[in-house]
C-alpha cells in the first residue's frame, strides 16, 4: 500500500470581487519554494455567503484563510477570539483554525510595520500619516504598539483622523493628532516618516498624492502603501530630494509570511514572494 500522502494543507482567502488579488500566486510560489505541499484558494465570497463559507472552511478543516473587503469586520462575528492589535483595530484580515476554534488578526499593520523595520527603527520617532482608512488605522495601531513618539494623521475628513489619532491615544503608550487635509499637506518639520496609506496612485504610475514635496526633508523614510507600481511617483519624487523611499511590495509580501506563520508555524521566503509580484507587476527597483 502506498505512503504517500494526497491531501494538501488548505489555506485561502475570502473576498468579493476576488480575482486581481495576487496573494495566491505569491503564497503558492513560497509554498513550492519550501517544498511545503499546502494550496492557497482565491474565494470570491458575497457578503450574504460569509457565513457559509467560514463554515465551510471549518469543515474542510482549513488551518486559516484571509479576509478582504467586505469582510474584515463583518467576519468578527464568527470568530472565537481576537488577538490585540485586532481587537483595538476593530478588523480582522487574517483568521488562524486550531482545534475547530477561529482567531483573528489583523496583519495589514504588521506587514507594514516588519517592511518598514528593514530600514528604520520606528520607536521613538515622529511619523506624518496621509488617510485615515482601513489601512491608515491598522499602521497606526500598530506603530503605536511599537512605541513611535507621535503620529499626525491627515485626512479630508477630520473626524475620521481624530478617531484613529484617539484610537493610538488610548491604546498605546504613543502620543496622536489629527489634523485637517487641505490642499497639498505639508509636513512638518522633525518628522522622521512620513507614509502615504491612501489609494491615490494604485494602478496609476503618474498620479501624486497631494503632499507639498518642498516639505519633505532629506533622510526621512516616504513609504507608500501602493503595491501596484511599487515605485510610485509618490516616492520617486521622494526618492529625488534625498529621502529613503519604502515601496508597498513589502508590506503585502510580509502580511503574507505573517499569515503563514500564523497557520502553519512555517516561515516562508520573502524574496520569492517579493520576485513573484514584481514579475507580476512588470515591476523593478528602479521603478
Amino acid at each position: 500500500m502506498s505512503n504517500q500522502n494526497f491531501r494538501s494543507i488548505l489555506t485561502g482567502s475570502f473576498s468579493t470581487p476576488c480575482a486581481d488579488n495576487p496573494t495566491v500566486a505569491m503564497i503558492e510560489a513560497a509554498y513550492r519554494h519550501a517544498g511545503i505541499d499546502a494550496r492557497y484558494i482565491n474565494c470570491d465570497v458575497k457578503a450574504g455567503n460569509l457565513a457559509a463559507a467560514v463554515r465551510g472552511a471549518v469543515a474542510m478543516e482549513w488551518v486559516g484563510f484571509n479576509c478582504s473587503l467586505p469582510h474584515k469586520v463583518a467576519v468578527i462575528e464568527y470568530l472565537d477570539e481576537l488577538a490585540e492589535a485586532a481587537r483595538i483595530i476593530g478588523a480582522v484580515n487574517c483568521v488562524a483554525i486550531r482545534d475547530g476554534r477561529l482567531v483573528g488578526n489583523n496583519t495589514d499593520g504588521k506587514g507594514f510595520l516588519a517592511s518598514l523595520r528593514e530600514v528604520i527603527d520606528p520607536a521613538g520617532k515622529k511619523v506624518f500619516l496621509l488617510g485615515a482608512g482601513g489601512a491608515a488605522r491598522a499602521i497606526a495601531v500598530e506603530l503605536g504598539l511599537a512605541g513611535v513618539a507621535h503620529i499626525t494623521v491627515v485626512n479630508r475628513d477630520p473626524a475620521k483622523a481624530g478617531t484613529i489619532a484617539a484610537l493610538v491615544r488610548d491604546n498605546t503608550k504613543s502620543d496622536a493628532t489629527a489634523r485637517p487635509w487641505v490642499g497639498n499637506a505639508r509636513v512638518p518639520e522633525g518628522t522622521d516618516i512620513v507614509i502615504n496609506a491612501t489609494s491615490v496612485g494604485l494602478g496609476d504610475a503618474d498620479t501624486m498624492v497631494e503632499v507639498d514635496l518642498d516639505t519633505l526633508a532629506k533622510g526621512q523614510v516616504v513609504a507608500d502603501v501602493i503595491p501596484n507600481p511599487p515605485m510610485t511617483r509618490f516616492l520617486r519624487e521622494a526618492r529625488q530630494r534625498g529621502c529613503t523611499p519604502l515601496d508597498g511590495l513589502g508590506m503585502l509580501v510580509n502580511q503574507g509570511v505573517i499569515g503563514v506563520e500564523l497557520w502553519l508555524g512555517r516561515t516562508l521566503d520573502a524574496g520569492v514572494m517579493k520576485q513573484t509580484l514584481r514579475d507580476i507587476f512588470g515591476a523593478s527597483d528602479a521603478g
